[in-house]
């Protein structure tokens, strides 16, 4: 019963922090637009992959621990928030990616030549 009980409170507890970290990182990157005037921030976007990256990778390695340790509410609360941050990480990679590829067709010229009708 104790343990149950202690893998509960690990579960939501870890989960928290994470969440909190996260809220922290965010707002700090926005004090720093702000203070830049609303201007982009030289390496956000590095920094931001970097904890969309790192956070999945650690948490399920913590996963794999707390099951491994007979915490089962904690494995899977930790699979969860990992799984949370893997899909933000595959939404904004989904959203450079297609940056990327409208920035790349204007600069071929193919898109002037498309909207004039001529054969690509």
């Amino acid at each position: 019963m104790v343990t149950w009980v202690a893998d509960g409170v690990l579960a939501v507890l870890s989960s928290v922090l994470e969440v909190a970290a996260l809220v922290a990182f965010w707002f700090a990157e926005g004090l720093k637009q702000w203070a830049a005037g609303g201007k982009p921030v030289v390496g956000f976007r590095v920094r931001l992959w970097l904890v969309l990256t790192a956070g999945p990778a650690v948490l399920a390695g913590v996963s794999y621990e707390a099951f491994r340790a007979g915490l089962p509410a904690t494995g899977v609360a930790q699979a969860l928030v990992a799984a949370v941050l893997a899909g933000i990480l595959a939404l904004g990679v989904g959203t450079e990616c297609s940056r990327w590829a409208a920035r790349a067709f204007r600069r071929s010229g193919a898109g002037r030549r498309a909207r004039r009708g001529k054969a690509l």
